[in-house]
């Protein structure tokens, strides 16, 4: 015989919180009657009683026909979890996607508050992955960052643009708040560097300080397109020739969803950001996963000649995360087949941010930022034209630190969203996607957004950008160098294992100049993809 006897008290466990507030509202039921008092937790306990007879009878959830009442508990304790976690439990190193030690030193660095740290470095310099610049015998002068600027504009160009080597990477009106693209804006004029607008056009909250711009015009035309989404090369031209737009980007792809292309829901899609994109209001924005204006690689070349020329001849470049290499390869030897040779390209890494993205495509989808900038990198070397290609590049750029091993293999500048935007207010709180950011960065909500000061913010990010750019200078100056152009793969190490120290130098392979066009066979793998990669197609010749 199949006893079962703990199945009564089982059931009493599950039940022990309801039938308590049963109980519990019986009694005071009686005082009530009795005394005239205790009219509240009369209230209190009935109330619990409702909301258990509801557990037990509702049909969406187990655990609460399971453990009516107390089952709440586990739902409260799921929505604070991120909070608890964030405040009381996280790892000051557990990088969530930032680590509280990352976000600390943006708002020290915004605040103008001391950096120091005391006794040691907390980093394990044993471990797998730990990296470092060497220091010279000879350190050079402290050099002024504000002469930290790069060139951008090459023979083709007749408006160059001279950029700093940390600018705020693309973030859209309508992903931000308009007080959040004020005070990035206001920064950027205080500080000197530039704002890349994000896809969603030049608003007039970008216009507002006076900072410079760089105009993303990514595959909806968004402020340059016609009724039925195209580009509009009029548009274009009127918006172009405005004098703080200094750089026009095409945006192929971005690091946290390449290929996906996006949509902004038509309830988000107000007034001002109709206005803005040119699109109509109330009406779903669609942002197509590629361009309509060009099919190949040359067509691609010869676009970005027209905007070049549509523009008053300002430099023009793209933005990609790099997926298969040969189609990249695909568009150097278009340059090399037309003769129409950008300004610049800036490399998105898969770790790059985005308000919300599906899950797999910010996991597995893209290269990792310093693997694409190599390969961008040295697919121009091995072409002949890095000279007159300048390489900006995006991902995860906090510190000086990071702005060194970015630029030492290969990029001239380094672009930062997040950081920028913990240093308007960010607090890592997850809620891009939600309308409801608690700091008045990422939300449309009026009310929400009102708790961002512009004039407050705008100091910050103009003082994370100059006390940065000062922590570079002090990196380079320990270096024995002057400049961040001088940075290369050989001044940075990295541990690959417990006894093993290889500078970036022996890790990578950087090809020579022309190296690709002499079918060399010291790199298989580029020589093997430029072989496969084709002017007049994105899809790959049969190996």
């Amino acid at each position: 015989m199949n006893v079962k006897p703990f199945a009564v008290p089982s059931v009493a466990n599950r039940y022990a919180v309801f039938f308590a507030c049963i109980v519990l509202a019986l009694i005071f039921l009686v005082l009530v009657v009795e005394t005239h008092r205790f009219w509240l937790p009369l209230a209190i306990f009935l109330g619990l009683v409702v909301v258990g007879v509801v557990d037990v009878l509702q049909r969406h959830h187990a655990v609460l026909r399971n453990y009516p009442v107390i089952g709440h508990a586990r739902f409260l304790f799921e929505a604070v979890r991120p909070e608890l976690r964030q405040y009381l439990f996280e790892d000051d190193d557990a990088q969530l996607p930032f680590s509280r030690t990352q976000r600390s030193l943006v708002y020290q660095r915004a605040k103008d508050e001391p950096d120091e740290r005391p006794f040691g470095t907390l980093l394990d310099v044993y471990a797998a992955g730990y990296e470092f610049i060497g220091h010279s015998m000879r350190p050079a002068p402290v050099r002024d960052p504000a002469t930290f600027r790069v060139r951008v504009g090459n023979d083709q160009c007749t408006q160059p643009y001279d950029t700093s080597v940390l600018n705020i990477s693309a973030m859209s009106f309508g992903a931000l708040s308009a007080n959040a693209i004020r005070a990035l804006n206001k920064g950027a004029k205080l500080a000197g560097f530039a704002q890349d607008t994000g896809e969603g056009s030049v608003s007039a909250y970008h216009l507002e300080n006076g900072g410079d711009l760089i105009w993303q015009i990514a595959s909806g035309y968004f402020g340059c397109r016609t009724a039925d989404g195209r580009f509009d090369p009029e548009k274009f031209a009127r918006r172009a020739a405005d004098p703080h737009i200094k750089m026009i980007e095409l945006k192929l792809s971005q690091g946290a969803k390449p290929g996906h292309g996006g949509i902004l829901p038509a309830d988000k899609v107000s007034v001002e950001i109709a206005e803005t994109r040119g699109v109509p209001v109330g009406v779903a924005c669609i942002s197509p996963a590629r361009h309509s204006s060009f099919e190949t690689p040359i067509g691609m070349m010869e676009f970005l000649a027209e905007l070049r020329r549509l523009s008053g001849g300002k430099p023009v470049g793209f933005k990609l995360a790099v997926g298969h290499p040969w189609e990249f390869m695909s568009i150097v030897k278009a340059m090399l087949h037309t003769g129409i040779v950008p300004d610049f390209i800036v490399v998105d890494g898969s770790e790059g941010g985005t308000g919300a993205a599906p899950v797999e495509f910010t996991d597995h989808i893209g290269v990792p930022m310093r693997e694409a900038l190599l390969l961008v990198h040295n697919t121009l070397v091995g072409a002949g034209l890095r000279s007159r290609v300048r390489i900006g590049a995006s991902g995860k750029i906090i510190s000086a630190f990071d702005i060194a091993a970015t630029l030492a293999i290969g990029a001239d500048w380094v672009n930062s969203a997040r950081g920028f935007m913990f240093a308007v207010g960010c607090i890592q709180s997850l809620s891009c996607h939600t309308n409801k950011c608690p700091t008045g960065v990422a939300t449309q909500d009026k009310l929400r957004q009102r708790a961002l000061v512009v004039p407050d913010k705008a100091e910050r990010v103009a003082r994370f950008h100059d006390n940065t750019m000062h922590a570079l200078a002090e990196m380079l100056a320990a270096a024995g160098l002057n400049h961040p152009s001088e940075l290369a793969p050989h001044h940075l190490a990295r541990r690959v294992s417990a006894t093993e120290i290889r500078l970036f130098s022996d890790l990578h392979r950087f090809l020579k100049p022309g190296e690709l066009l002499t079918e060399s066979n010291d790199a298989p793998f580029y020589t093997a993809s430029w072989r496969t990669a084709q002017a007049e197609s994105f899809d790959p010749l049969p190996s």
